[in-house]
């Protein structure tokens, strides 16, 4: 039987390729009040308005509180800094600068999406760092090979100088959420190709479950892999259609307005430093739609069993004593 993401891609290929699948996708029908709250977790600087730019100008517009957490400053990007610091070798103090700067983009984003700076939260913790957080720095502070920092450094964060450990995110995180009661919480699927993307969203997917409120998340992606999304650059007609590697998720399509394109183009152009270097991958998320999942993996292929040949010896020697033997035996 196939599965829905493989049927919409098959119909594509016999119908008009992506086109089709897009135009297949059920939508996401938000029809926000001024009782929501919209929390946006953004792994880096960005992230925020690749995704979700859309439906946080749909959100403001109908009367809900829209909130953005940026869980890094995107201070790891060496390439980046060595454009904004015009030197080989930025060093430490350079991808520092770097964060700031992102930052700074990051306000000015929010700004001309409408999102009121009293809903703007930084927790600052390490760029390319929080898988490690995640996993074996939980309770033992990490130190970051590309700032050489081990706490956050960032004095408008949610915690200045916090450590960076993955106890100490979990518990900034559980403050902003406790703080919001967010209605709709929009994050990166675990199958994001991003190792932050996808661990920052999973943070949230663990406070959330114990909560029992996952029925209150969305999931997108950013790193859907090689070449994706296609066509690079900007094409304001074409439609956004699912990774490959997340084909077989059930995804709803939100269109945007004109209105709301426009908006996009205006907040990513504020993230300076990263339209210097992508600006190709950038504005290739301008299109007529945005993608949003409830399921954050799809469903696992049945795992065959296996048994030693019933007719012949195992790994050991020994004769065949699986089920098929014993049906014979009876």
């Amino acid at each position: 039987m196939l599965r829905m993401g493989s049927f919409l891609g098959l119909v594509g290929l016999l119908f008009g390729g992506p086109v089709a699948v897009a135009a297949g996708l059920p939508p996401a029908n938000f029809n926000f009040t001024r009782n929501d709250s919209v929390l946006v977790v953004s792994p880096h600087p960005d992230d925020e308005t690749l995704c979700c730019a859309g439906v946080i100008q749909r959100a403001l517009a109908q009367g809900a509180r829209v909130s953005v957490v940026w869980v890094t400053g995107g201070d790891a990007f060496e390439l980046d800094a060595r454009l904004v610091e015009h030197r080989l070798r930025p060093g430490t103090l350079g991808l520092r600068k770097l964060g700031d700067l992102r930052v700074g983009e990051a306000m000015a984003a929010a700004e001309r999406l409408g999102i009121d700076p009293a809903n703007r939260f930084l927790l600052g913790y390490p760029d390319r760092g929080l898988q490690r957080l995640m996993l074996d720095h939980f309770f033992v502070p990490y130190r970051s090979r590309y700032t050489n920092q081990s706490s956050v450094g960032f004095a408008n964060a949610v915690s200045p100088e916090a450590p960076y450990e993955g106890r100490a995110l979990d518990a900034d995180l559980r403050r902003v959420i406790d703080r919001l009661a967010p209605t709709h919480v929009f994050v990166a699927s675990p199958l994001d190709a991003h190792p932050d993307h996808s661990t920052s969203g999973e943070f949230v997917m663990r406070i959330l479950g114990e909560r029992n409120q996952l029925d209150r998340l969305y999931y997108w992606i950013i790193h859907g892999g090689f070449d994706w999304p296609r066509p690079r650059g900007l094409h304001r007609d074409n439609d956004l259609v699912p990774p490959e590697r997340a084909r077989d998720l059930p995804w709803l399509r939100f269109e945007l307005t004109r209105a709301e394109q426009d908006a996009k183009l205006a907040a990513l152009q504020a993230h300076r430093t990263q339209m210097e270097i992508m600006r190709p991958f950038l504005r290739a998320f301008v299109r007529r739609n945005e993608l949003f999942t409830r399921v954050p993996l799809a469903p696992e292929a049945p795992i065959p069993i296996l048994t030693p040949d019933a007719d012949g010896p195992d790994a050991e020697g020994h004769a065949g004593s699986g089920p098929g033997s014993d049906a014979r035996a009876k």
